[in-house]
């Protein structure tokens, strides 16, 4: 039996059981498994989040609002994927259209995280957190706006990469905030998000925002070790509030890597305070203004009739309530009077926080920090308090806002739940990310880095 077929086989049996996650949206059928075994994923099954396009299966973001939508075109990563022999096996679960950090604003109810089913995967790309850290693929694809591969690569016990922005096309990617947006991946080893993210990067006439830049073997960057790297520790991520469980496995983790031959330099980010409010200032200006176009009349709506304004308030009624403060939030930012106040001065804050990376990348070859603040939290802790679910991404949307390269690795468990360290690099410089990411992963397995 193919590989393929086995994961297909073992996904149908787990999610239709008592022991589902929900993770995925939609899969793949028999059929769609015969592919070339040809390529540098020849065969292997892949998750791809459910807010990419693909053809022959729907494409719904997570929303009721596109549910059977079929797009007419396939995103160029998940078509590198087809070209490089890979199965997408199925569309994973996400908060509907990208926006959530828990994966329970979904339209079709949450994901379950595998290590505890009473909490949370992470979000938005929990449903493919969920399905790399249950087995039932060893890769998929997300998309991270302010940490959302990241932090349920964390919650989840499994690697995620956010690369730099414009070293992945976003064509075919159903745009959350444009300028933070880009695809990542995720897999059990840091090896299997390596070998993916050399699958999916490179230039892309298609976008716009995509570098023409070269890409590197990612894989040879695993092994190769970090003797005489310069690890930055920046103060403003281990804040006094910080779970001291955490703690501790960081500085484990950080102890691990100067025992492989990297040096430990203390930093300071002075502008991460500014980086909460600006990237909720100015990624729900943006998802306004890119979610316009699901206006009723060309989207979502399944009627007959002119009737504009049932249409209106059908699709105004199928949102979530999570897009819905949003899409509010982003207006009022970019509306008259307040455009310059808010989105004008986030935009100033954005810059500063870049600023700020540049400078340290200067003394250092890469920066090491919490993924998240907590391990994966309770189903249902965070629904009615949207402000302690924003501040989940507290360490992750720095990178976002700056567009260099981050990573999340496993560093340990607290009270059996996994616990991610973060690697962050300069532009363009995931080699030294994949470095000391393999290190650490070496050396928690007991093995030599």
């Amino acid at each position: 039996m193919s590989d393929a077929r086995a994961a297909l086989d073992r996904i149908t049996q787990m999610e239709d059981g008592p022991e589902g996650l929900n993770a995925f949206l939609a899969l793949a059928t028999p059929g769609d498994l015969d592919v070339r075994a040809v390529g540098r994923l020849a065969g292997v099954p892949v998750a791809v989040k459910d807010n990419l396009s693909t053809a022959g299966l729907p494409t719904t973001c997570g929303s009721r609002l596109l549910e059977g939508y079929q797009a007419p075109y396939e995103a160029t990563v998940v078509r590198r994927l087809r070209d490089a022999g890979a199965v997408v096996i199925g569309k994973t679960n996400l908060d509907e259209f990208g926006m959530g950090s828990s994966t329970e604003n979904s339209g079709f109810g949450p994901t379950l995280n595998p290590h505890d089913r009473s909490r949370v995967p992470g979000g938005s790309s929990g449903g493919s957190a969920a399905a790399v850290a249950a087995g039932y693929t060893t890769m998929a694809l997300g998309s991270d706006t302010g940490g959302s591969v990241r932090q349920p690569a964390s919650f989840c016990g499994v690697v995620g990469i956010k690369p730099t922005y414009g070293r992945v096309s976003r064509y075919g990617l159903v745009a959350f905030a444009s300028s933070l947006d880009q695809v990542g991946t995720l897999g059990r080893t840091v090896s299997d998000a390596a070998t993916l993210l050399g699958v999916i990067a490179g230039h892309d006439p298609r976008d716009a925002t995509s570098a023409d830049t070269p890409v590197p073997d990612f894989t040879s960057d695993v092994g190769r070790g970090v003797e005489g790297m310069v690890v930055g520790v920046p103060a403003e991520y281990f804040p006094e509030a910080l779970d001291p469980a955490i703690k501790e496995l960081i500085d484990k983790a950080l102890a691990r890597l100067v025992g492989a031959g990297a040096r430990l330099q203390d930093v300071s980010l002075p502008s991460t305070s500014f980086a909460i409010p600006s990237y909720y200032v100015l990624a729900p200006a943006e998802a306004s203004s890119n979610l316009a176009r699901f206006d009723g009349v060309r989207f979502g709506v399944r009627q007959s009739g002119p009737d504009i304004a049932s249409m209106y308030e059908r699709t105004r009624a199928v949102f979530g309530d999570e897009v819905k403060r949003r899409i509010m939030l982003g207006t009022y930012a970019l509306s008259s009077g307040y455009y310059d106040e808010y989105y004008g001065t986030a935009q100033r804050a954005r810059s500063l926080v870049a600023q700020d990376f540049a400078g340290v990348f200067e003394q250092v070859d890469v920066l090491f920090t919490p993924t998240a603040p907590t391990p994966a939290f309770a189903l249902g802790e965070h629904t009615n308090d949207p402000l302690a679910m924003y501040l989940s991404d507290v360490f992750t949307v720095t990178a976002n806002l700056a567009g260099i390269p981050a990573m999340s690795v496993p560093v340990g468990e607290v009270d059996g739940l996994p616990v991610g360290g973060q690697v962050l690099a300069p532009w363009w410089h995931e080699s030294a990310m994949l470095a000391v990411a393999g290190a650490l992963e070496a050396s928690l397995a007991g093995s030599a880095p």
